[in-house]
């Protein structure tokens, strides 16, 4: 604790606040900088073309106004010392040298960064990033003056100066355009530098911290004066849940004053995560994920004074004031009260419950959202009555999304301390059933806070018993269900792993010519291959057949077995057909835990199938000595490199558990459905035929793909190169394994001896004829069988 500070006869109790500050603005502008020089640098890879064309032009018009061109270099070349130079002394004697320090630092950095960071690319690491920022000249890549003259513009914060700011970006363009017609720096490289100059210069504010202008309790002390509030004593005391300061305020007539003062530099603290949720979450919500301080001081103090003309028993809100530019406060009447948190759960009696459910009516009524329903929102007086605080994460004038969502995260808090059971009686005797049937389908984990979150991770069964206990009270009710995910994270995984598999398709497209491709291609092996992909489709069928022992007709289920290919452009290879078979099932009339556990039957015997023909095809092939493909050594590598995953998966309990629960969801009722088809030798025939022609009939359609480009492997070889292929595939997020499946056939068949033009070719007729070429066919028989009512 630092030494109490006196502002007249009022001594502030409060540690001594740090000179220097780590501002999480500066942290926030470093990532974006470094997000958008990432954007850029893809932009131009892949607008090459438009750039040396724009280039071009640039350079002819600058060669018609030469003038111009010399003019520009000489004030830019001067302007681009000189002004920085000027700041630098209006600075200094204004006794703010220590700014000037932090802009050199940045400088210093700046240059020796461009310069290594040059070096490298010069050296041939990223070639086609180093031609794109030289234009192939004998020139920087980064610009190392302009480097360091961006990162001190930035480490300085000139941009705060209006006068400078313009001063000192025109002289940077004027800078660049005298070196870009002089054909010293090109349009990317100069982007790229001054991206990187910001960059340098929001990490050097970042890293050495800024000045604290934070002001002090005497300063709050003294804008609580100005609002005619008598105070006799101040004292510092927790910080709130978003980092506010707050302090105990005495006052002169006896009554106390508790003020949370709002800094500036902390607006954007939590920014990440609230523009994850707000992109993330449908809740209707009206907030802004970036928040100027005085917007924050009107939202609660406005939510505040509708809290108390609802009637709710809220801290009343007595004075609100900004303390000059960098803070602002609010003060409420103080209440001694403890948190929710702290009372003991034996204590929360029916009684006590029935009161926060009514004071949540209160506010419900007249359409305010607390948004903060959990145990320190919730407080106690001394008589024990409810007070609700936190207003500042309230709304007012809110949709029935958000005030469904109060209910819900209220109900699922007071469940995880009283049980489901006596949080929903008590919430039905005060809300009425009805409110309730409105929010059970907002009972998910992503409408709940981040604490209540964590709480019912480890209490898995709280949900599931609200909504039993909702459902028992109101069983006739049907509510729509609610999506809140616009996206889930698994999403952007697929997204990002298809951007990949796209880049890397797209790279190998660029190495072969498709119309060698079609034109030099054996047809008879081509015909043979497509029949063979033909006959998978019709294999899946007869598997799936297989596997229930109710009768399903047999060219519907091919089609099917089409319609999801169709699916799998945008769905995994592992998700789609499951997905698509477990429908066809049900509309046929079979319950879902048996058309789940008859699918997941044909998956696990897909499984086996696929485990033990690998391993026969790799024991064949280690033991041919004629075979050109000998993956004895690579076998063993690769059987243990898998066995080395799973035992590391299976090490880590979070992903066990996550995996058992999965398994045990999808085979769980599995065994029964075996039994039921052991019964009958002739679905024992039709599952066992069909497993084993769906593998056989790909591995065929690849061995006359290799052939129709002149390859010559064993057919033990193919069959070994793709069952792996294909379990990588299948384990890839990409639709269709798009991506990971192209990557490891091609990869297999050059390690197996083929020629890496050639291998490319027979996969990307192999992948033309299995995935894509079914495509059509599969979107007409989803469509049909959509029409007809099978899907």
């Amino acid at each position: 604790m630092g030494e109490p500070r006196a502002d007249t006869d009022v001594y502030v109790v409060e540690p001594l606040l740090p000179q220097r500050l780590r501002r999480p603005s500066d942290l926030l502008r470093f990532f974006a900088t470094l997000v958008v020089l990432g954007a850029v640098v893809l932009l131009t890879l892949v607008a090459k073309q438009t750039l040396i064309g724009l280039e071009a032009d640039v350079k002819e018009g600058a060669e018609l106004v030469p003038l111009l061109s010399r003019v520009a270099a000489f004030l830019g070349g001067a302007a681009v010392l000189v002004v920085p130079t000027a700041f630098a002394v209006e600075r200094v004697f204004h006794r703010d040298g220590l700014r000037v320090a932090e802009g050199l630092i940045a400088a210093i950095v700046g240059m020796a960064g461009s310069f290594l960071l040059g070096q490298w690319l010069v050296a041939g690491n990223v070639e086609d990033l180093r031609v794109l920022l030289t234009g192939n000249r004998d020139i920087e890549p980064l610009n190392t003056l302009l480097t360091s003259v961006v990162a001190y513009t930035t480490a300085v914060r000139i941009s705060r100066r209006p006068t400078w700011r313009m001063l000192m970006w025109t002289t940077i363009a004027l800078y660049i355009l005298a070196f870009f017609s002089g054909r010293q720096i090109t349009i990317p490289s100069a982007i790229v530098t001054v991206l990187v100059g910001m960059a340098i210069g929001y990490a050097t504010l970042y890293g050495v911290g800024s000045p604290n202008t934070r002001p002090p309790g005497s300063a709050v002390v003294a804008a609580l004066r100005k609002l005619s509030f008598q105070v006799v004593s101040a004292r510092r005391i927790e910080d709130d849940h978003q980092g506010s300061r707050r302090y105990a305020v005495g006052l002169k007539d006896g009554t106390s004053l508790d003020v949370t003062v709002l800094d500036r530099d902390r607006q954007v603290a939590g920014l990440p995560y609230r523009l994850w949720r707000r992109i993330r979450l449908n809740s209707e919500t009206r907030r802004r994920a970036i928040r100027s301080l005085r917007a924050e001081l009107e939202r609660e103090a406005l939510m505040a004074y509708a809290g108390q003309a609802a009637g709710a028993s809220t801290p009343r809100l007595l004075g609100t004031s900004e303390i000059g530019t960098e803070a602002a406060l609010l003060a409420y009447e103080h209440i001694e009260t403890r948190p929710l948190d702290e009372v003991p759960d034996n204590e929360i009696d029916d009684a006590l419950l029935h009161q926060i459910w009514e004071q949540v009516e209160l506010l419900q009524i007249q359409r305010l959202a607390h948004r903060r329903l959990t145990g320190d929102g919730i407080h106690l007086d001394r008589a024990g009555r409810v007070v609700l605080t936190d207003a500042r994460s309230g709304e007012i004038a809110a949709g029935d999304l958000l005030l469904r969502i109060d209910v819900a995260q209220l109900l699922t808090y007071l469940a995880l301390r009283v049980g489901p059971e006596r949080s929903v009686r008590a919430a039905a005797a005060v809300m009425g059933p009805d409110a309730l049937a409105a929010a059970m389908p907002l009972l998910q984990r992503i409408a709940l806070t981040r604490e209540t979150r964590a709480a019912v991770g480890k209490a898995k069964k709280i949900l599931p018993g609200i909504r039993e206990q909702i459902v028992a009270l109101k069983p006739q009710g049907k509510v729509e269900e609610v999506r809140l995910e616009r996206f889930r994270p698994r999403t952007l995984v697929t997204i990002i792993a298809s951007a990949l598999a796209a880049y890397f398709l797209l790279s190998q497209l660029s190495q072969v010519n498709i119309y060698e491709v079609v034109t030099t291609a054996n047809w008879a092996w081509s015909v043979l291959a497509l029949a063979a992909s033909f006959v998978s489709f019709v294999a899946a069928a007869l598997m799936l057949r297989g596997f229930v022992p109710e009768p399903l007709p047999l060219w519907r289920t091919v089609l099917v077995q089409f319609a999801s290919s169709f699916v799998k452009l945008v769905a995994p290879a592992a998700v789609g057909g499951v997905a698509i078979n477990t429908r066809y099932l049900q509309k046929r009339g079979i319950s879902p835990a048996s058309a789940v556990a008859s699918v997941g039957a044909s998956q696990l015997i897909m499984l086996v199938f696929h485990i033990a023909l690998l391993l026969l095809f790799a024991y064949i092939t280690g033991s041919n000595t004629a075979t050109s493909f000998t993956p004895s050594r690579g076998l063993v590598l690769a059987l243990l490199a898998v066995a080395v995953a799973v035992v590391g998966v299976l090490g880590v309990p979070p992903l066990r558990r996550m995996i058992t629960s999965r398994m045990r969801r999808l085979f769980g009722n599995v065994l029964p459905r075996l039994l039921d088809v052991l019964q009958s030798p002739r679905k024992m025939i039709e599952a066992g035929a069909g497993t084993l022609m769906i593998t056989m009939a790909f591995v065929v359609c690849l061995d006359a793909c290799v052939a129709a480009f002149g390859g010559s492997l064993s057919f033990t070889a193919v069959a070994v190169v793709y069952l792996t292929a294909n379990a990588i595939g299948s384990a890839a997020p990409t639709p269709g394994g798009l991506g990971a499946v192209e990557g490891a056939l091609a990869l297999g068949l050059t390690v197996a001896g083929l020629p890496a033009e050639l291998a490319t070719s027979a996969v990307l007729l192999h992948r033309l004829l299995t995935f894509w070429l079914p495509v059509l066919p599969g979107w007409a028989s989803f469509t049909y069988l959509q029409r007809h009512e099978a899907l």
